[in-house]
């Protein structure tokens, strides 16, 4: 009987309910990073949810029973430590650098999961609605305003390099950089199979680079990716 009385006391009670709540909120935004094939999808981000809402209870558990101790101290230290998590999300991939947007989902389950530990429940569900529309609805809100586009084309030669000044020529009459080249044969110079990636604006006509591209003599083959 004292095991239940003590179970639905006041502060145990609160903690088991900021436990599952965390865990809830910040799996439902894991379960929108794992939806888009994401590094840290529901497991990565519910466990970050409910490790900050217990952390945060054991600043508070503390405090309780130690009027000198600082309830702020050991959440402080988890914010700064949550960095080494979101940096192995984080990937460069030659020009481009990604994983940022999972490394902040990660903060932000956690500052959600802080949130929950603290009671602050308001802020915590409104804090994680407005995270989940962010993730799954600003591309299509915002992509309309992105006058560029990314491009990969998969090209077969017989000689590559003699073949890439021709092929940046033409890419250099549209105004079109290179962002990155990945030779998929071993021979640098007679190569078969090449992987070229790069942005261009949506005024151009992309099917009139990739016949000009097509035209040259040592083009076998063009794929666009």
């Amino acid at each position: 009987m004292s095991f239940l009385n003590s179970l639905f006391d006041q502060f145990w009670f609160e903690a088991i309910i900021r436990l599952f709540l965390g865990f809830i909120l910040a799996g439902i935004i894991g379960a929108e990073r794992e939806s888009v094939n994401k590094p840290a999808g529901f497991k990565t981000h519910s466990l970050i949810g409910i490790s900050s809402v217990l952390i945060m209870l054991c600043g508070e558990f503390l405090s309780a029973n130690n009027p000198n101790a600082d309830a702020s101290r050991i959440p402080a230290q988890l914010l700064s430590g949550i960095g080494f998590i979101g940096a192995g999300t984080i990937l460069r991939d030659g020009f481009n650098v990604k994983g940022l947007t999972t490394a902040a989902s990660l903060l932000a389950v956690t500052c959600i999961g802080l949130s929950i530990g603290a009671g602050f429940y308001l802020g915590g569900i409104i804090s994680t609605v407005i995270v989940y529309i962010i993730l799954s609805y600003s591309y299509s809100m915002f992509g309309s305003l992105d006058h560029f586009t990314n491009v990969e084309l998969n090209l077969t030669v017989e000689d590559f390099a003699d073949t890439l000044p021709s092929i940046q020529k033409i890419l250099d009459k549209y105004d079109i950089n290179i962002k990155k080249i990945k030779n998929n044969s071993k021979d640098e110079k007679h190569s078969k199979d090449v992987q070229l990636i790069f942005r261009y604006h949506k005024d151009i006509n992309i099917n009139s680079v990739l016949t000009e591209i097509s035209a040259l003599d040592n083009v076998i083959d063009i794929e666009e990716g």
